[in-house]
């Protein structure tokens, strides 16, 4: 069998690749010296040392949740950064101009940004003058009485529920804590007022939880229903005091300022008797603040002319007002004063009631 050789073409797949290779190098060869990709900069994104983000960027587009937190991390960071670097700024400038700097601006809160309420109390007031020597009760600031209070509870209560009670005994003086006994509240009030009470406090709990207070002041009422909140006995508090001593407390009332306000902080006074004991040093002090009324109690000490120490010996709870009743307590027929509607009256941040 005869074997014919057949000649291969040099036009073949290798020249071509090798025409390739030098395009290549000549197309190298003649870029100028110092050329070369750009530098990426903020024009030219996608440096690999920084991310620089477009500026419609939210931190809402990154998918990835731990990324997502660590930029969030990183921005509050810097501007931290940025609000003590102007802070230290403000601070040199107003050292060089001495007594010529200007005055500090005041930042800006809800508190201070509060809308005014046309029902503000002025102390000068006549009118209220007058409210306050006639209604429920000018007995007690007149002193022709002494307070006496009753605490109870929602029927079967727990336990916190229970030590929370005996907790405020040893706060109010004169309090008595009885158990309920599945009684209906209209018929513990006439029994209150005939051994002499002035107040009836009950204290409702949901699931094992103080969660509401109804404060009744007898005979003649009024009665205010409270939300409670942030309950915290003294067991569960760092750092706290002996238990309280039996010397009447100092009461303070901060920032009840409207016509409201001023009612349901002289029915928070009335809790207490009149002439503190000053030998004990212990305050009961009821704080507004945006309506939330916190309640803290505290022994102080005079360390010298100029400071004061405090201790907080418990318990600690919030207050939030959701009705304020005329007369006893009656949830049928009750004529009520004042209603909290929250669709109603929580549609501005700035406004409040008490």
């Amino acid at each position: 069998m005869d074997f014919v050789e057949v000649p291969v073409s040099e036009d073949g797949p290798s020249k071509k690749s090798k025409v390739k290779k030098q395009k290549k190098k000549v197309k190298r060869t003649e870029e100028p010296e110092g050329t070369g990709p750009e530098p990426e900069t903020a024009e030219n994104p996608g440096s690999s040392s920084e991310v620089l983000l477009p500026p419609s960027f939210s931190l809402k587009d990154i998918k990835n949740k731990q990324r997502r937190q660590l930029m969030f991390m990183k921005l509050k960071q810097e501007k931290r950064k940025q609000k003590l670097e102007m802070r230290k700024k403000r601070r040199k400038e107003r050292e060089a101009l001495g007594d010529q700097a200007p005055p500090k601006e005041v930042p800006k809160t809800i508190e201070n940004q509060r809308v005014y309420d046309e029902t503000t109390v002025d102390p000068e007031d006549e009118e209220v003058a007058y409210d306050e020597g006639t209604d429920e009760f000018s007995a007690y600031f007149n002193k022709l009485i002494n307070p006496k209070v009753l605490i109870t509870t929602s029927d079967r209560p727990r336990g916190r529920t229970v030590r929370f009670c005996e907790q405020l005994a040893t706060v109010i003086p004169n309090a008595h804590v009885y158990y309920r006994r599945g009684l209906a509240l209209k018929k513990i009030i006439p029994q209150c007022i005939s051994r002499d009470f002035t107040y009836l406090m009950v204290i409702n709990e949901d699931r094992k939880v103080p969660n509401g207070m109804v404060l009744c002041h007898l005979p003649d009422g009024p009665t205010a229903h409270f939300k409670v909140s942030s309950v915290r006995l003294r067991k569960e508090m760092k750092r706290r005091g002996k238990d309280p001593t039996e010397h009447y407390p100092e009461v303070i009332l901060n920032n009840f300022t409207t016509r409201l306000g001023h009612n349901i902080g002289r029915l928070f006074a009335a809790l207490f008797p009149h002439d503190p004991h000053f030998v004990g040093r212990q305050v009961a002090t009821f704080h507004n603040q945006r309506d939330f009324v916190f309640f803290r109690f505290h022994r102080y000490i005079f360390k010298n002319e100029k400071k004061v120490g405090i201790q907080e010996l418990g318990p600690r709870f919030t207050l939030k007002l959701r009705s304020l009743q005329k007369g006893t307590f009656d949830s049928k027929f009750g004529e009520y004063e004042w209603v909290h509607k929250r669709h109603e009256m929580d549609s501005n941040r700035r406004k409040f009631h008490l």
